[in-house]
């Protein structure tokens, strides 16, 4: 197999050929057809999230096919087109699994990050956290779903069922939530780094109704906010745009610290929350919605051995929608 390795943290990726991987049991091997990446797959090599160990193949939201399986498993079936996303294992005997929380997992293990991800040709997935895809012919559109569009998902439910909903940071996840919400009938208002016309042209472009820059007011008061943007100084601003009764959700697994403000902008029972990783639940629920919703992701492929000019391009916000790595 090829892959694209973390030796050192804030150092190029290294492209190595390896030995193809064998499952253990109750895992699957996959045949990687894309590989979507990731803010995270950024905060992973950056180092923000602390040492995993190394070496480490980055790489989350992942789509392939299984080509092998390892002892006691008969799902998913060989030649079945399947995802996987960040959430690779959860123990199942802490509290938090045992009350439905695994993504709150006092054990957990995650894909790309704790375990080696889909920055490669062939990557090993527990069986119980690969995500049959039967109405999925293109992989390249779908990888996005696996993370950006789950994690947007677990968001949008935590924020509640409020009509006026702003988006801070109009990346890979928001462009997915906004057809989402477009679909639920709400309205979607987008704010983006000051100055960044074309990400404000494809907000609208994707049904929503005012975008403009961070640093600018909405037009009228949201009912709640999500942040993806990894920026903490967001979250007062995101608290002066919500209503009273407002929420505003952290979607990010990494961010800036959050400067301290007036116990007014809290004030009015509004709420500020953070979303952790996803449950198995969330991307069953999520992956049956978005074909129905019509979601269609924005994407610019790159070669496997392309994944850093593909990282370093996301950082610098070179593109809309995502890039996914094809092997």
């Amino acid at each position: 197999m090829r892959a694209m390795v973390l030796h050192a943290v804030g150092r190029p990726l290294v492209a190595e050929e390896r030995p193809d991987p064998l499952p253990a049991p109750g895992e699957v091997r996959l045949r990687v057809e894309a590989c979507a990446v990731c803010r995270t797959d950024l905060h992973v090599v950056d180092g923000d999230l602390g040492d995993p160990g190394r070496p480490l193949v980055p790489g989350h939201e992942i789509v392939g096919i299984v080509d092998r399986l390892g002892a006691g498993v008969t799902t998913p079936a060989l030649g079945t087109r399947v995802g996987a996303a960040w959430l690779g294992r959860a123990c199942g005997r802490c509290p938090y699994c045992a009350g439905g929380a695994e993504n709150l997992c006092d054990a957990p293990e995650f894909t790309g990050y704790t375990r080696d991800g889909g920055f490669a040709t062939h990557v090993l997935v527990d069986a119980a956290y690969a995500y049959p895809l039967p109405q999925v012919e293109n992989p390249v559109e779908a990888a996005p779903l696996m993370c950006a569009g789950l994690i947007g998902w677990r968001a949008l439910r935590m924020a509640g069922e409020g009509r006026r909903i702003g988006l801070y940071g109009f990346g890979a996840a928001a462009h997915i939530l906004a057809q989402i919400c477009r679909w639920q009938g709400r309205e979607v208002y987008a704010f983006t780094t000051p100055g960044d016309v074309a990400a404000q042209a494809h907000a609208l472009s994707l049904g929503a109704c005012w975008a403009g820059g961070s640093d600018v007011a909405p037009p009228v008061a949201l009912d709640a906010a999500i942040i993806f943007a990894p920026v903490g100084a967001l979250v007062p601003k995101a608290l002066a745009a919500v209503r009273k009764g407002g929420c505003v959700v952290c979607g990010g697994i990494h961010m800036s610290d959050i400067p301290r403000f007036r116990y007014g902008l809290l004030w009015g029972e509004r709420r500020v929350v953070s979303v952790a990783n996803l449950t198995r639940a969330d991307a069953v629920e999520f992956l049956a919605i978005a074909p129905r919703a019509g979601v269609r992701t924005t994407t610019h492929v790159y070669r496997l051995e392309e994944a850093d000019r593909a990282l370093a391009d996301l950082r610098a916000g070179r593109f809309q929608g995502a890039a996914v790595l094809v092997p």
